[in-house]
């Protein structure tokens, strides 16, 4: 098990095996030494988080469900990199899509929950920059989806 993988278990967080995509798309593609990871939406297992911010869910909710994004997307890195998360150099970009209400302004607030995670398991690694937007629906309801731009060795 790498540093990366060691810091995970800590937190007691196991990385799942890459979600499949849900439609006619890749979930990743490497392109010399970056790799582009399609969105992933907030699924925790079997279970969708769903809901919409500034309605029927609270940000802290949120930022749950933008971190089981964040391990979704780190679960496509490590296929990316044949399995050792440890070639990951750098996370370059995350793009948030936040489902709200036209009045919800807390985006940032809830892109914070991935942002924050991949910080504490990535450290200096993990920073990166970002975007945090709205969207008036995501695909089946969920809450949040995040895509990603990773640097690997």
């Amino acid at each position: 098990m790498g540093k990366f993988e060691t810091r995970l278990a800590d937190m007691g967080v196991t990385l799942p095996e890459a979600p499949a995509p849900a439609a006619n798309y890749v979930p990743y593609v490497q392109v010399g030494d970056m790799v582009y990871v399609s969105g992933q939406i907030a699924k925790d297992g079997d279970t969708l988080l769903t809901g919409k911010l500034g309605a029927d869910m609270d940000t802290a909710a949120g930022a749950d469900a933008a971190k089981v994004c964040a391990i979704a997307l780190l679960a496509q890195v490590k296929a990316a990199c044949g399995g050792d998360l440890d070639r990951l150099v750098r996370v370059v970009k995350l793009t948030g899509f936040v489902n709200s209400t036209p009045d919800f302004t807390e985006q940032p607030a809830v892109i914070n929950g991935a942002s924050n995670f991949i910080g504490d398991v990535l450290g200096d690694v993990g920073k990166h920059a970002r975007a945090a937007v709205s969207a008036p629906s995501l695909p089946f309801g969920v809450a949040v989806e995040i895509d990603g731009v990773f640097q690997i060795k």
